[in-house]
């Protein structure tokens, strides 16, 4: 089966690079080594430089294994915190579409 191909829109990719960026400033200013980090994080160099790069292709685990290495973890958590198109949707009270049902594989 061949793999599905990832569209990401620009202005995403931008905060993907840009949590790149950070992230390998924070390593850096820490003065740890890329291996140091990898080997840490349990993930492979490449994979380490990837997420420095802002990859979309690594997973949302392995971006969290960095954080967590460089004690950056608690920043994950504030993502969606401050969700305020969600809030503004429940104070108008409009109802979410409802999803259908989990087909069964026979």
């Amino acid at each position: 089966m061949a793999k599905k191909k990832i569209v990401i829109l620009p202005r995403t990719r931008r905060i993907l690079l840009e949590m790149g960026e950070n992230i390998k400033l924070a390593r850096l200013r820490r003065r740890l080594s890329s291996e140091q980090v990898a080997e840490r994080a349990n993930i492979s160099r490449p994979t380490l430089s990837a997420i420095e790069k802002g990859a979309p292709t690594v997973s949302v685990g392995a971006y969290l294994l960095v954080l967590q290495v460089l004690g950056l973890e608690k920043d994950f958590s504030l993502v969606a915190k401050d969700d305020e198109l969600g809030r503004k949707l429940q104070d108008a009270e409009l109802s979410m579409a409802k999803r259908s049902p989990k087909r069964k594989n026979d």
